[in-house]
């Protein structure tokens, strides 16, 4: 039986195909594309109800905030264009243009006439980002080198990352609350596939511990807030994946990197290196119907004391959060759904999914001596819903979740409804 990723029809599989362009390269190896000129994208469109406050105060308080009134929120999470070209013998070019949440106006730099200060503008809210560039030479299957602006594929989402890939109406929190989601840098990348096996070897500028923080670990630091990447310390990045089992697909993925030298005030982490150390391990299963996903991330950061005493004594203007940061963050997750349209012969060509979906995350799960773990950065994500495929491209969602605390913090519930396509413009 054919998997719903791998429906035969070619007008389908080219975009299937590009859904994976990004993450596992296989489009310019699989002979499926058809245009030397590929243009595409993804989009994600949200709407949500929040059963509880957002105020800050809420955790200080929790017994004020056991009853509110729900709110709503509309959204644009992600809107990506794409566009490839392949020049022939092996050479090729790709971009992706993303629009978080409509797009921004924003900078931060020093001013000198202002005694060396940040200074901050911001226009608008959201995110507009390149998120990859790159150039590229493919010698045969197995080794192809890209050099540019390309997705450190670490953990389960970052390689898997378009929304029809995940169930949930938004990218799973778990890995979004500690990792950089989607993770880009510029650097040099070598991959190929042999046999049942890919691989991916990434040469990558270093994170900016200054962007580190108690609420999100390391995940800001891969985001520069000037308008350009500073790269004083490197690292680097790898990624494995065996598919020799029918519909089954395991991956291993790790990071190292030091990270205390890559602000504009690098002289402030004297003798300071904070190496980061990111190990994660993922599966999903696709067959019989069946939908499943999982994956486990551990991630270790040297010198978390001093980077946390470093960075709450910076200047208020600066771009660091001023918080702690821990030494150790986790998370892990795993959802399955199952198409209960494929009883049906007449609703074959329709894919209606019904999902569950548990997940943890803790963003201060160990620290060092004197700095307090805070137990309101432990949550557990309970969630289910549905995601209808009238066709291939396209899927609605709605969703179902809770993320839950311990004692004394308040459960958080909120009702998502989602509307996303991804695929490719030409075929």
């Amino acid at each position: 039986m054919t998997t719903y990723a791998q429906k035969k029809k070619q007008t389908n599989r080219s975009d299937t195909l590009w859904t994976h362009t990004v993450n596992t390269q296989t489009e310019q190896i699989s002979g499926a594309k058809k245009h030397k000129l590929q243009i595409g994208g993804y989009g994600e469109i949200s709407m949500h109800r929040f059963f509880y406050s957002n105020d800050f105060n809420r955790f200080r308080y929790p017994d004020q905030y056991k009853s509110v009134k729900s709110r709503g929120q509309f959204d644009l999470p992600h809107v990506v264009f794409y566009i490839s070209y392949n020049f022939g013998k092996g050479w090729s070019v790709s971009s992706e243009i993303e629009f978080e949440h409509g797009g921004t106006g924003t900078t931060v730099e020093i001013e000198e006439e202002e005694f060396g200060e940040y200074e901050q503008e911001v226009e608008k809210g959201g995110e507009i980002a390149l998120e990859q560039f790159w150039i590229q030479k493919s010698f045969f299957k197995a080794l192809n080198l890209r050099i540019g602006h390309i997705i450190v594929p670490i953990g389960l989402t970052n390689q898997y990352h378009m929304p029809i890939e995940f169930f949930t109406v938004l990218r799973p929190e778990e890995e979004s609350a500690i990792l950089p989601l989607t993770w880009h840098e510029t650097g040099i990348s070598l991959w190929g596939e042999a046999g049942k096996w890919n691989y991916n070897v990434m040469f990558i500028s270093g994170l900016d511990a200054e962007r580190f923080s108690d609420r999100a670990w390391i995940k800001d630091g891969a985001v520069s807030p000037y308008e350009f990447k500073i790269a004083n310390a490197y690292a680097g990045a790898f990624r494995v994946e065996n598919h020799s089992v029918k519909g089954l697909r395991l991956g291993l993925s790790g990071y190292y990197g030091h990270s205390a030298k890559n602000s504009l005030k690098a002289d402030k982490y004297s003798n300071v290196q904070g190496a980061v150390t990111i190990g994660s391990f993922e599966a999903t299963y696709n067959d019989h119907h069946v939908i499943a996903r999982g994956t486990v991330t551990y991630g270790h950061l040297g010198d978390s004391k001093a980077i946390s005493l470093i960075n709450k004594n910076s200047s208020k203007n600066s771009p660091s959060p001023r918080t702690n940061v821990a030494s150790d963050a986790l998370c892990y997750f795993v959802e399955a759904g199952y198409d209960f349209f494929s009883f049906s012969p007449k609703l074959k060509e329709h894919k209606f999914y019904l999902f569950g979906h548990f997940g943890y995350y803790h963003s201060m799960f160990q620290t060092e001596a004197d700095i307090l773990s805070n137990s309101r950065f432990e949550r557990y994500i309970a969630a289910g819903g549905i995601n209808y495929y009238p066709i291939p491209q396209v899927a609605v969602k709605a969703e179902f979740s809770s993320r839950i605390f311990n004692s004394p913090y308040n459960m958080e519930n909120t009702v998502s409804l989602g509307v996303v396509y991804s695929g490719l413009f030409n075929r």
